[in-house]
């Protein structure tokens, strides 16, 4: 299946399931789903649409506003279609957002000097975006005439009698005290909403009578509108907003209305309700200050539910000459707060080991942004929670989050599931090292019981100092990866992301945020590391410099550039594939032991899987190119003992690696030198058997002149 016909048939999915969840909500009063995890079906449905264009279709969720009007109400005819936002949830959405009109415009925003938006008081304008009820209103001098509902965008349904008993929309308008005169007839629309208070009043009242409470102000609200009864209505105390006053962009310049914002001021005078809380930005920068502001305390302060804010462009003109797409204005958007509740696939189950050697199935999700972070896996705890969710690799799946919860996979949206949906097996063995797995209750365990604990050292050891040095990730936090899952091996922390880890306990956004820094910084390594960091039996610092020096001198004519290069690990995979053992053991320092345990290691195939994730994860091996004229002691080996005080180890080390020589941990009689610092240990006492030379710091330094 290509591409293209694979995006189709993604986008036919996403409309049926999308008009079921829609259907039931509108019309049989029904929620199959949260409102979060409707809005990221369309969110992607809305992406996929517009990356191609060609797939949308006038039946398309995209394409319609509402349900249908319900059959007990008469149906009102909308002058101007009650059109809905689209959906933005990241700041990366916003700017894609702002791209896209100005792309659409191109060069007509400077032809047309109407279209300047400079000629407006500022770009942007922001408004609470209340989770209530869209409402339109007919005055007809001066006098409320016809209430309706959005209804399907073009066909509402009439709730005058209902609207009515809202006490903030006026029967009456006065303009008395107004800059601008009522025209006599007048259409504006807003927001019907129930206040945290009214409704906390209203589901006690539900409680005494032992009947079932309400979950949400917007249900009770929506609900309470359309009652055939006014004084049900009536009984809930609604509220309410007004936010646009309808009409076109030439009839309001000559009320003397050029913006949105003026508008407000205007609907204001005329006696109109309206959110002091709106203002205008200039910039997107100053609308992303504004969503930030309302996204935290300030927003748990309002009596009533927002989730997120409007942003139009504020200029009439441009806005009414951006035009729609589909059934939403191409110059307004709704930027709404990160949701609870998000869909999103699992492209992978993959087993993670812990340090108890508790089996542990995570899944690699498509990212997704859940409760204001960017989600990648979500652990599944155990193969029974697999068959209650009878989740698959390629199934479409619902990411929950509420407050500081580690995300999980709530429900399976099993109408997306592609037909090579592939279900998971429960392994047999250990994809650590090999052995039988076990069942212990509800979890499957290794059953080698040195397994966990070999695992976790051989992470210590991989970001230790002399490997990749990763600063800030110490036992502690790497025991916590994993046991939340989050790595199995080595080159799975090249693969965090800071939503991975913030959601963890004990973590906070700017620790996620520097610790995920730090493994991008020191995703380029040197060679000699590269090597150490391996964790091969017998193989310390100086041996993984041998090793290094040995790689490069065979691929040195092809990788070398101007100053630096780099080599790719599959040309050290190559290289340690094709030596013997027996050419391991002419290396300096490299006996039967050690040759050993480097050409098993090489060829254990979880050992070069291992290696090519790391290159997949964006791992680069450094080689520094060598310096002319620095052969002048080579063939020379050194061994260090004692403190040294002129020069760090590691300094003296790499001088004479610079200069052509190696070093060794370990006194032999192919030492050419031992260099003797502060009290010298054994290596000293050995030399002098042997009959080596011991030099000083100084004696060494002069050596080096």
């Amino acid at each position: 299946m290509t591409q293209i016909s694979k995006v189709k048939k993604r986008i036919e999915k996403l409309k049926k399931i999308i008009e079921k969840y829609r259907y039931a909500y509108h019309v049989l009063d029904k929620s199959l789903v949260s409102d979060d995890v409707l809005d990221s079906l369309k969110k992607e449905l809305f992406d996929l649409e517009n990356q191609y264009p060609k797939f949308i279709t006038s039946n398309s969720p995209t394409q319609r506003v509402g349900g249908e009007p319900i059959k007990e109400f008469n149906k009102v005819e909308h002058k101007e279609p009650m059109v809905s936002l689209n959906d933005a949830f990241s700041e990366e959405d916003m700017q894609a957002w702002l791209e896209r009109l100005e792309n659409y415009f191109g060069k007509n925003i400077s032809v047309n000097p109407r279209l300047d938006q400079r000629k407006s008081a500022s770009l942007f304008y922001c408004e609470l975006k209340l989770d209530g009820l869209a409402v339109e209103l007919y005055y007809e001098n001066k006098i409320f005439k016809q209430g309706s509902t959005r209804g399907n965008g073009l066909i509402g349904e009439d709730i005058t009698q209902n609207l009515k008993t809202v006490e903030a929309i006026p029967f009456v308008l006065d303009d008395s005290n107004a800059k601008i005169k009522i025209p006599k007839k007048l259409i504006v629309r807003g927001e019907v909403f129930l206040s945290k208070k009214e409704f906390n009043r209203i589901n006690k009242e539900q409680e005494k009578k032992g009947d079932k409470v309400y979950a949400n102000p917007r249900n009770v609200a929506a609900g309470s509108v359309r009652q055939l009864d006014s004084k049900v209505t009536a009984s809930r105390k609604l509220d309410s907003f007004i936010y646009d006053l309808i009409s076109s962009a030439d009839e309001l310049e000559k009320l003397g209305i050029k913006t949105h914002e003026e508008k407000h001021e205007v609907l204001k005078s005329w006696g109109f309700k309206i959110n002091s809380h709106n203002k205008s930005a200039n910039n997107l920068d100053e609308v992303f200050k504004f969503q930030n502001y309302w996204n935290g305390i300030n927003r748990k302060k309002l009596d009533y539910e927002i989730d997120g804010i409007v942003v139009l462009i504020n200029n009439n003109y441009v806005y009414e000459n951006a035009g729609i797409v589909g059934k939403s204005p191409r110059a307004g958007i709704a930027f709404k707060f990160s949701p609870k509740e998000a869909e999103t696939i699992v492209e992978n189950i993959k087993i993670q080991v812990g340090r108890t050697g508790v089996l542990t199935p995570v899944a690699v999700l498509r990212p997704v942004n859940v409760g204001g972070t960017t989600i990648t896996h979500a652990t599944l705890h155990n193969y029974d929670e697999i068959k209650r969710l009878d989740v698959r690799i390629g199934d479409t799946v619902i990411i929950s989050r509420a407050g500081d919860v580690i995300p999980k996979i709530s429900k399976v949206l099993k109408d997306l599931r592609p037909k090579k949906a592939e279900e998971i097996k429960t392994p047999k063995v250990c994809p650590i090292d090999g052995a039988k797995v076990r069942k212990e209750g509800v979890f499957l365990k290794c059953s080698n019981k040195n397994c966990g604990g070999r695992h976790k050292k051989a992470l210590y050891h991989f970001v230790s100092r002399g490997a990749f040095n990763l600063e800030g990730m110490g036992p502690k936090i790497i025991n916590n990866f994993i046991d939340e899952g989050l790595i199995n091996d080595a080159s799975d922390i090249f693969t965090l992301k800071e939503g991975d880890i913030v959601v963890l306990k004990r973590f906070a956004e700017k620790s996620a945020k520097n610790i995920v820094e730090e493994i991008n910084a020191k995703k380029e390594i040197k060679l000699a590391r590269f090597i150490y960091s391996l964790g091969i039996g017998h193989v310390g610092e100086e041996t993984s410099q041998l090793l290094a020096s040995q790689v490069i001198s065979k691929y040195k004519n092809q990788i070398f550039l101007a100053g630096q290069a780099k080599i790719k690990i599959n040309d050290i995979i190559n290289f340690f594939l094709n030596i013997s053992i027996e050419d391991l053991q002419k290396l300096p320092d490299i006996g039967p032991k050690v040759a050993e345990s480097i050409y098993i290691w090489f060829y254990d195939k979880r050992n070069i899987n291992l290696l090519k994730k790391m290159e997949e994860t964006g791992v680069k091996i450094e080689i520094e190119k060598q310096k002319k004229n620095n052969n002048k002691l080579k063939g020379l080996s050194f061994v260090l003992t004692g403190g040294l005080e002129m020069m760090s180890r590691d300094e003296v080390k790499e001088k004479i690696r610079n200069l052509g020589g190696s070093t060794s941990e370990s006194v032999s009689k192919k030492t050419s030198y031992v260099v003797a610092g502060v009290k010298p240990g054994s290596k000293a006492e050995k030399a002098k058997q042997l009959g080596i030379k011991i030099l000083t710091e100084r004696e060494f330094s002069e050596l080096l002149e």
